[in-house]
């Protein structure tokens, strides 16, 4: 049985049907359904001669206003399963911090690069990096969001009460510290902007993305995954101290141009293709 997406309540305006792109069709069969919640989204501009050096072979960087993008994005992965059946207990259900980039076939089909998964349950790490998936075993602390309410849905953040005694929003966000012996970590909350829908351009851009580009066994592949449009809403940075993006090998200059929040979305991953085959319909 599939859960529906979480409601983001009255506040959380997606965008309208003419700015959000329609999912294409997910190519049987479905290989996981998962919950992607308190999504926090950070994002700096870069060359598009940077990001093209982790390109995989046959895609490109997708390009926004003259520039290249580099994301860092951390959110609350839940009830993860194989196919359509329920989420596999405890392995999933995992916070998750990523570096990504931004990619573009010739055909056009667009999607996400990503330079790194952090995740707090290492089965999966090393589940998914024996398929080429680049995750990190990390200590992973989500920041308290909105609570979650009756049948397991996040509530709306009118409804949670989620504001301070002295009336602002309570800040929202994650801190990571990678296994290993590493000194390599993050810690970044934003405060969002409740009333302030995220409907424009960039933020579209930047979030309907329906799939992921990547090099596996020596080939490039897409992973498609479908969902519907996420209620974004604006966010200010609260702490922002990152080492997660130069670690992957990109210097990101300043503050972010575009900082999200979003309660969240139920997505579905289908049948991967290896670049130059024909894209199922």
């Amino acid at each position: 049985m599939t859960v529906p997406p979480p409601s983001g309540g009255p506040h959380a305006v997606r965008p309208t049907d003419n700015q959000w792109p329609h999912p294409p069709g997910l190519p049987a069969p479905v290989l996981s359904d998962q919950r992607w919640l308190d999504a926090v989204f950070l994002h700096w501009r870069i060359d598009e001669s940077v990001a093209a050096q982790f390109m995989p072979a046959g895609v490109r960087p997708d390009v926004f206003d003259g520039s290249s993008w580099v994301g860092l994005i951390g959110f609350r992965m839940e009830q993860a399963g194989l196919g359509r059946g329920p989420g596999i207990p405890y392995l999933g259900s995992f916070n998750e911090v990523n570096v990504r980039l931004y990619s573009r076939e010739p055909n056009g089909t667009r999607g996400v690069v990503f330079l790194s998964l952090d995740a707090n349950r290492l089965p999966v790490v090393m589940a998914t990096r024996a398929v080429g998936i680049p995750y990190v075993w990390s200590r992973i602390r989500r920041w308290p969001a909105f609570p979650v309410g009756a049948g397991g849905l996040l509530t709306s953040p009118s409804e949670a009460g989620t504001t301070a005694s002295g009336g602002g929003a309570f800040p929202v966000g994650y801190s990571v510290r990678r296994f290993g012996g590493t000194r390599v970590g993050s810690d970044f909350t934003v405060v969002p902007r409740l009333g302030a829908a995220a409907a424009d351009p960039l933020s579209v851009f930047l979030t309907a993305r329906f799939g992921m580009h990547g090099r596996f066994f020596g080939r490039t592949a897409f992973i498609p995954n479908t969902h519907s449009p996420w209620p974004l809403f604006d966010a200010a940075v609260h702490t922002l101290a990152d080492g997660l993006v130069e670690s992957a090998g990109i210097r990101a200059e300043g503050p972010p141009e575009s900082v999200l929040y979003s309660p969240g979305v139920q997505t579905r991953f289908g049948k991967p293709r290896l670049l130059g085959s024909q894209v199922p319909g």
